[in-house]
């Protein structure tokens, strides 16, 4: 499972036009399910992610994790995440779960977050052609791959 998380002062999705989520201070997280991944990936990764310190403190220090700072989270499943490059100029998804195995682990994982958070986070639309905006406040984005735990 792999994660970009950007830590945002605002953030949409939205599908045809309309807007499915919108929050405001807090993370935009872009998940890539692989067909390895297991519910232990989930905890491993909903629980880094809630805990991680990207948030400045009164210092103007990044001291603070998205829960101290009552932030809020917007999840989208992005199968381009697994995207190998090795060979030729057209990425190869293989690696990506298909959906049968992927759907069920981004639920669970939208899920864990909710947990940590203590409220609702907001998603896309599994397989659906999103548009993403974002205001990237830092920039501070992370990359984490729960394989090599980094």
């Amino acid at each position: 499972m792999r994660a970009v998380i950007q830590r945002v002062s605002e953030a949409s999705v939205s599908i045809g036009g309309k807007v499915c989520s919108r929050i405001g201070n807090g993370l935009l997280i872009l998940l890539g399910i692989e067909e390895a991944d297991t519910g232990q990936d989930i905890e491993w990764l909903s629980g880094k992610i809630a805990r991680l310190r990207i948030f400045n403190d009164e210092n103007n220090v990044m001291n603070l994790s998205v829960t101290d700072v009552d932030g809020d989270a917007i999840v989208v499943s992005q199968f381009t995440l697994h995207a190998s490059t090795k060979k030729g100029n057209r990425p190869s998804y293989i690696k990506a779960a298909r959906p049968e195995t992927a759907i069920p682990l981004y639920e669970q994982f939208v899920k864990a977050m909710e947990i940590h958070l203590g409220k609702p986070v907001g998603t896309g639309e599994f397989g659906a052609m999103m548009q993403v905006s974002l205001v990237n406040d830092g920039p501070v984005t992370i990359i984490i791959d729960t394989k090599n735990k980094e």
